[in-house]
């Protein structure tokens, strides 16, 4: 049973940083692509950044490139989001996906059957 599970939210103050962690179980974790993707209250899910794991390509949504990276470590089986320069409009709750192939670009979440259950990101200004 594959689960994913999220972790490293919380509050910060608009120019700080938090790096989130999804540790990922119960399938061959080098096999698939992997993303984050956030939603705010009242919006829809969007997709924030995506990496194949066995390949390392990655996509970054425009409102977040050249300020998140995403990374993998193959050994423990977790993906993780470094977020730096955060800004108010990234709060929203930020979740840890999964699927077998497909193409890193566009993010859409329909596409994705593996779903962690979310971690917390409120940035105050």
């Amino acid at each position: 049973q594959v689960q994913l599970v999220e972790s490293g939210g919380g509050s910060v103050q608009a120019g700080g940083s938090l790096k989130l962690s999804c540790a990922a179980s119960g399938y061959t974790y080098s096999s698939y692509l992997m993303g984050w993707f956030r939603q705010a209250p009242g919006k829809e899910r969007e997709g924030v950044a995506g990496i194949y794991i066995g390949g390392g390509s990655t996509y970054y949504a425009d409102s977040v490139k050249g300020r998140f990276t995403i990374s993998q470590d193959n050994a423990k089986n977790t993906l993780y989001l470094q977020m730096n320069s955060l800004k108010p409009e990234d709060t929203a709750m930020y979740y840890c996906a999964a699927r077998s192939g497909g193409t890193i670009a566009p993010m859409y979440p329909a596409d994705f059957g593996y779903w962690g259950q979310g971690t917390q990101v409120t940035v105050s200004s």
